[in-house]
């Protein structure tokens, strides 16, 4: 039995963890919108979810984790109003919205392995997916759960008793006008859009044919219909941050739940919360962000960051400033600095010395993922002069292994390979590709890469390119 204990939104408590397949998790999260640059904000939801794969392994499971990149029907307003995001960022750009996307994938998937995030099982694109999502779009037509506006298929809330729950949201509140943004001829603020229509006159780079006409899917559907598609109809683990819970999230229950007449749709929901941002959420829209590119521009390795990351438990708000950036790399540093004097220690290691050091390094990764209380385990042996530097060696190896911050290596390998964001974005591009066995693709984007003189090689720590 996994001692693992974990907090699920959908319970509000924490509960020991515990497959619905013996001796499989599967993990869903949600992936980013690649229609701008991924700062850091973005980046700590896979550090947090990174932190949860590496627990379940730890507990001896096989994990399959599954992350989507969403390239399409995101729209500037969650209550769908607005503009698809990809959209508007390719005319302000003049830019093909693939371009875009592959770009951007290519920038958040460097940035990944440069912060030690493993690799997913499979990393699938919204666009790659359209008829599964057109599928599940008429199931739900076909048990009655939707209505059609002027703009599109729209999911009826009113047919989905447990609507409410999963947030514990205020719906007759909302009938009463607290809302956001507007959508002519919903029946309940609440309803939200399964497939958009282009609109009359509009010339959209990315929209496809369907029952109900040409259009394009709405952001809520892809998360459905591509966990599904990979990890079955029910399955373990649904990650994401805290502004999921009463969109994105509380939709994708109805729409999932209703199509497939499951529930519990997913046993464990959870949530991580933002960094702040000397006051404020970091995001795009406020112009207040930091890339991981700056961070290493000012000196600090990539490293230091999910140092940075650790010092904070998933579910409390990180308050980012250059100074706890700074005092973050130092502490980073100086943990290094007194792993790698113990790097080539020689000697065996005293197994009975080393027990109550594992066990609570173990009860803290075990009680909710609780990185700090992890971390300082990590550096008091770091640091502890009763252990013989063989034992400090043996202890730092085994926790790095959920920390992974290279404790125990000069430097990471590739770290300092080239880049570039577009080849970045073709490379992710055949990945994915590969993950999901469309062989023809993967064999596509290689010889289109060969033929500008890139070569490919794999690796198990993933796909890295060089100029022949």
């Amino acid at each position: 039995m996994s001692e693992l204990v974990l907090y699920n939104t959908r319970t509000r408590r924490k509960e020991r963890f515990e497959p619905l397949e013996p001796g499989h998790a599967r993990v869903y999260s949600c992936g980013p919108t690649v229609y701008s640059p991924q700062h850091i904000g973005n980046l700590r939801p896979y550090l947090f979810a990174d932190l949860l794969k590496r627990a379940l392994l730890a507990e001896g499971l096989r994990v399959t984790h599954v992350i989507n990149v969403t390239d399409v029907g995101h729209l500037t307003d969650d209550a769908d109003a607005g503009e698809d995001k990809m959209e508007a960022a390719a005319r302000r750009t003049g830019r093909r919205a693939e371009e875009i996307a592959a770009e951007y994938t290519g920038q958040w998937l460097r940035d990944r392995r440069l912060t030690n995030c493993l690799d997913p099982e499979v990393l699938c694109k919204a666009t790659d997916h359209i008829p599964e999502q057109i599928a599940m779009v008429e199931s739900l037509e076909e048990k009655g759960y939707t209505y059609r506006l002027a703009d599109g298929i729209y999911f009826d809330t009113s047919k989905f008793p447990r609507y409410a729950e999963f947030a514990g949201l205020d719906l007759q509140g909302q009938m009463g006008g607290h809302r956001i943004g507007d959508v002519e001829g919903k029946r309940h603020p609440a309803d939200f859009a399964l497939w958009k229509f282009a609109a009359p006159g509009e010339r959209r780079q990315q929209e496809w044919d369907s029952p109900w006409g040409r259009g394009f899917p709405g952001w809520h559907l892809e998360c459905s219909a591509m966990s599904t598609k990979y990890l079955g109809e029910r399955f373990d683990i649904h990650t994401g941050g805290v502004d999921h819970v009463k969109v994105h999230h509380t939709n994708e229950i109805a729409q999932s739940e209703c199509a497939l007449d499951v529930h519990p749709w997913v046993q464990v929901w959870m949530h991580e919360e933002f960094i702040d941002f000397r006051g404020q959420k970091m995001s795009k829209s406020k112009g207040n962000v930091y890339l991981l590119d700056d961070l290493v521009a000012q000196g600090h390795p990539p490293l230091a960051f999910r140092y940075f990351f650790l010092q904070a438990h998933y579910r409390k708000q990180q308050t980012f400033t250059d100074e706890a950036m700074e005092a973050a790399a130092t502490g980073y540093r100086r943990l290094l600095g007194q792993s790698l004097a113990v790097k080539d220690a020689e000697g065996e290691a005293d197994a009975a010395r080393l027990a109550p050091w594992r066990e609570r390094f173990r009860a803290a990764v075990r009680d909710d993922l609780n990185a700090p209380r992890a971390l300082a385990v990590a550096t008091e042996v770091a640091g502890e002069g009763g252990l013989s530097a063989a034992e400090r060696r043996t202890l730092l190896a085994e926790f790095d292994a959920w920390l992974a911050l290279d404790l125990l290596s000069a430097e990471r390998p590739g770290a300092a390979a080239e880049s570039d964001p577009r080849i970045d974005g073709l490379v992710a591009e055949r990945e994915a590709a590969r993950r999901a066995r469309d062989w023809a693709e993967a064999d596509r984007i290689r010889d289109l890469l060969a033929e500008e003189g890139i070569v490919i090689e794999d690796s198990p720590e993933g796909p890295r390119w060089r100029r022949s």
